[in-house]
């Protein structure tokens, strides 16, 4: 690896994670049976309108229906309707999205055929709050969510049981129509009733479940919002609920397909790639201060394996937010890897979410190595100090280093590359 650029290297191996995702590749291999009756396609996620094209160009038949998506991340579909709404906080335009995929859906007979196409992003895509409460109670309930470092598996119980659309629901809208949902994992161990709040695959988190998650994580919901919570309304359909008979779900892309690519595409120039999870989860800055710890043994003492070296993972962290600074996961997680590698030389690492962004700005994650805390240190600004706020972004603008590639079409969830050389 003598004539490898870090950056360069990094970069391929993100890109190389983020082509074994593609739906253009994945979805040809997973469809299903065409129907007597009628095709209908709904989906939600930030790689919904790439999937939604993906099915066009690939499905032989008449088809018709509606997907959203985040703004700015639609893609041309000549017969699915592609819709845009806010993302990571719900807005009215997410409200009429949902709307529009219940009306889609209505209707049906056993003869049609439902396909659903299902990535991450889409529990704030879908705000469809029930009789009593409001948009704002459902963006109250998704941003003490987003504040409480609860896993995703715990936000998406709660979510599900503030919903309409959310927990199986909308297939449920869909009866007794067959539904085959093709999902794009963005969960750590890759369960599909959590991608998207499982709006077409229900699971087993039930409401005391809710109630309880609420109540560990210290979270204030509006009281309209625990009214519900503790009402029979608020009961979720169950897995085994008859009217999911005949449904299928497909896995069709994950952190754990994507994580063996980036470790092929480090073989094919020439470095050997470890991977120590695809199903990473923890609060952001505790994760990165572990591969740190992992970085500088194998970059110091060559254990536990021997450099030159790519370390890889998956998951999703989460980040308890103690104040209002400009970040998100990856970049907090980087944050903390680049405070643990300070001074080490020959570590460089990119930690990034495969949909191109990380939290609300517009960088997708940020690369690091032993100089970023001394560069930061030179541009005036305390790298321990932005971690200590939650302005991971602000840190690594003041040194150039954030990667922006703008939105990739997919989501298996974030992606973690560390380089010891």
């Amino acid at each position: 690896m003598k004539n490898i650029d870090p950056k360069t290297f990094l970069i391929s191996i993100f890109n190389a994670a983020v082509a074994a995702a593609d739906p253009e590749l994945t979805i040809r291999s997973h469809l299903p049976e065409k129907p007597r009756g009628r095709t209908i396609v709904i989906g939600a996620g930030k790689g919904a309108a790439q999937m939604a094209a993906a099915l066009e160009k690939a499905w032989d038949g008449p088809l018709e229906g509606v997907v959203v998506t985040r703004y700015g991340y639609a893609a041309p579909c000549e017969r699915i309707r592609v819709l845009e709404a806010s993302h990571p906080v719900p807005d009215a335009a997410g409200l009429e999205a949902s709307k529009a995929l219940l009306d889609a859906v209505s209707g049906l007979s056993a003869d049609d055929l439902v396909i659903a196409l299902v990535c991450g992003g889409g529990s704030a895509l879908l705000p469809s709050p029930p009789e009593g409460l409001t948009l704002a109670d459902e963006i109250a309930v998704n941003e003490a969510l987003l504040a409480s470092g609860a896993p995703i598996s715990a936000m998406n119980a709660v979510r599900k049981h503030v919903s309409t659309i959310k927990g199986g629901r909308l297939a449920a809208a869909a009866h007794p129509a067959r539904v085959v949902s093709l999902v794009v994992s963005d969960i750590p161990g890759d369960n599909p009733a959590l991608v998207a709040s499982g709006p077409t695959v229900p699971d087993e988190a039930s409401r005391a479940d809710a109630l309880k998650i609420v109540s560990t994580y210290g979270m204030k919901l509006p009281d309209a919002v625990m009214a519900h919570l503790n009402t029979p309304q608020a009961d979720a359909p169950r897995p085994d609920d008859s009217r999911f008979a005949k449904h299928e779900v497909r896995v069709i892309a994950s952190a754990a397909v994507s994580l063996e690519a980036a470790a092929a595409e480090a073989k094919k120039q020439g470095v050997e790639a470890v991977i120590l999870s695809d199903s990473i989860e923890g609060e952001a800055r505790d994760v990165g201060s572990v591969h740190a710890a992992i970085a500088r043994e194998v970059a110091t003492k060559d254990r536990p394996f021997k450099k030159p070296a790519l370390i890889l993972s998956g998951g999703e962290t989460t980040v308890t937010l103690r104040a209002k600074g400009k970040g998100g996961r990856n970049s907090e997680f980087l944050l903390a890897f680049a405070l643990g590698i300070d001074g080490v030389s020959a570590i460089h690492a990119l930690a990034a979410d495969t949909d191109g962004i990380d939290g609300s700005e517009d960088n997708a994650g940020a690369f690091a190595d032993g100089t970023s805390v001394a560069r930061m240190r030179a541009a005036g600004v305390d790298a321990k100090a932005m971690l200590a706020a939650n302005n991971a972004w602000t840190a690594f603008n003041s040194v150039g280093d954030l990667f922006v590639p703008g939105p990739t079409g997919t989501n298996v969830n974030d992606l973690r590359a560390i380089l010891v050389g």
